[in-house]
């Protein structure tokens, strides 16, 4: 008992006192009927802050074998007491993120007479699982107890069908409503933009009876993940100049991904302003690494290292630190980069496989070829994470564009078959081309083919190695061969 005290004290003492309750338990079992039934409805309300103190899945799974060992869940005559303790652990199971113990502690006691906390608890767990049957199901349960006029039931209702991608119910309950708050619009406004139905997202957003902030970052957010980033800023100035709707943080990071698309710098310096006015550059710190993203992707990477910099040791993340290192990347500044990884460890924080991965890419883009490897290694060694196509894709790079042609090669005959594909060679292929070395170019090529023949790029980067280095009967040989298989070209086309 003393080592599970020392390990989980919030276990113990919640054990501690659940013994506790036990024991009175036991004890009403002696006592006249009305008088035990008065005593257990006692101890019953007891568990439940028992459970709010200790919301783990541990101390809720002992709560729930007592209640079924002692018979307790089956006491109709403590039926309010009862249900607020299966709401309670149903929450407690939710939160947890354990699904399937909320549906066996439901199935389990078909018999109760639910309410609607009940319902948004199941409706929460499904939403979990995906589980668009389970749903289906709850939903019949839902008619039958005469909760389909209850607008916080049908709402998770609303959102436990969008969140499953089954929008068609979603709608079909939406609109049968009788009644509809604000976060029944917001809810269906955000399952039909995640889906990529802006247009009808956009519709329903129009007919709203009142918006708010939670309604346009929304319909924000929809836009600028589907790639849409004018739309998106059209619509935050339009919130904020026009409606005078103050963005939240969520707003504010809902944005930021556009202004980056766009490269919108002056945009970028606005929303830095209001965020350091409203306090979210201070508060969060989702905030501030979005910054550093933002100011280094529109250009401007003398703002992103001083806003770096004045961030709290305390306050940086992982993320704040990635963010860096992969700003130093995208500008070509690789010695920064590799300076910013150091630093990050010096100060205890352990990089993860993305800080890696913006490191490599640094090196590559930096010439830094040894660096380059020594993150690798240190990667596989040192840190334990096994890399993935892209680290293995930075490092091919890295030695390709320093001429290391046959590392390069030896590295990508090395990377495991189960994530292997044609864009490593295309990769190595292309440093061949800068450097023109025929020999590796053509066995690379050989692999290219041997995986994919319709993609044109291939041909063409071959054919002008051998017109390089003066083979031009190679050359036209490729560019027919190219026409026999009807392989796919790409257009050529400007920016201006």
């Amino acid at each position: 008992m003393l080592r599970l005290r020392r390990r989980a004290p919030h276990v113990y003492l919640a054990t501690k006192e659940l013994s506790s309750c036990c024991y009175s338990f036991s004890y009403t079992t002696h006592l006249q009927s009305t008088t035990r039934q008065h005593y257990q409805g006692h101890q019953l309300a007891q568990l439940v802050p028992l459970l709010r103190k200790y919301p783990s899945r541990r101390v809720a799974q002992q709560v729930h074998s007592h209640l079924i060992t002692s018979g307790l869940l089956h006491n109709h005559q403590s039926g309010s007491s009862v249900l607020r303790l299966v709401n309670t652990l149903l929450r407690c199971y939710s939160l947890n993120q354990f699904p399937l113990e909320v549906l066996v502690l439901y199935k389990h006691l078909n018999d109760l007479s639910y309410d609607s906390f009940t319902y948004t608890f199941l409706f929460y767990t499904c939403a979990n699982l995906r589980s668009t049957l389970s749903v289906l199901q709850l939903h019949a349960s839902v008619i039958k107890v005469g909760f389909q006029s209850h607008v916080y039931v049908q709402t998770a209702l609303v959102y436990v069908y969008a969140v499953c991608g089954s929008l068609v119910e979603a709608m079909h309950v939406f609109h049968e409503m009788p009644e509809r708050n604000s976060v029944t619009w917001n809810v269906m406004i955000t399952g039909l933009a995640k889906w990529g139905h802006l247009q009808l997202a956009h519709s329903l957003f129009d007919h709203m009876p009142t918006r708010n902030v939670v309604s346009w970052t929304a319909i924000i957010d929809g836009y600028t993940r589907m790639n849409q980033p004018h739309e998106a800023l059209a619509l935050f100035r339009k919130m904020v100049v026009y409606e005078y709707i103050e963005p939240s943080e969520i707003s504010l990071l809902a944005i930021f991904p556009a202004i980056s698309s766009l490269g919108a710098l002056k945009t970028c310096r606005l929303v830095h302003a209001y965020g350091e006015k409203r306090g979210f550059n201070a508060s969060d710190i989702r905030i501030t690494n979005s910054l550093v993203d933002s100011y280094a992707k529109c250009g401007c990477i003398e703002s992103a290292s001083r806003f770096f910099e004045e961030i709290s040791p305390k306050r940086k993340n992982i993320v704040s630190w990635t963010s860096i290192i992969s700003s130093f990347a995208m500008h070509g500044m690789g010695k920064e980069a590799v300076e910013s990884f150091e630093r990050m460890e010096e100060g205890g924080m352990e990089p993860n496989r993305v800080t890696f991965l913006s490191v490599l890419n640094a090196c590559s883009h930096g010439g830094l070829v040894e660096e380059g490897l020594k993150f690798f290694h240190k990667m596989l060694n040192g840190s334990n994470i096994v890399p993935d196509i892209k680290h293995y894709g930075c490092l091919i790079d890295t030695l390709g564009r320093a001429g290391r042609l046959e590392a390069a090669e030896k590295m990508a005959l090395e990377i495991p078959a189960e994530i292997f594909n044609v864009v490593i060679w295309r990769t190595l292929l292309g440093a061949c081309s800068f450097h023109g070395n025929i020999e590796i170019g053509e066995r690379v090529n050989r692999k290219i083919l041997e995986m994919e023949r319709e993609y044109g790029g291939d041909y063409v980067l071959m054919s002008n190695i051998f017109a390089g280095v003066g083979m031009f009967g190679d050359a036209e040989r490729l560019r027919k061969l190219m026409n026999e298989r009807n392989v796919f070209k790409v257009p050529g086309h400007s920016m201006v």
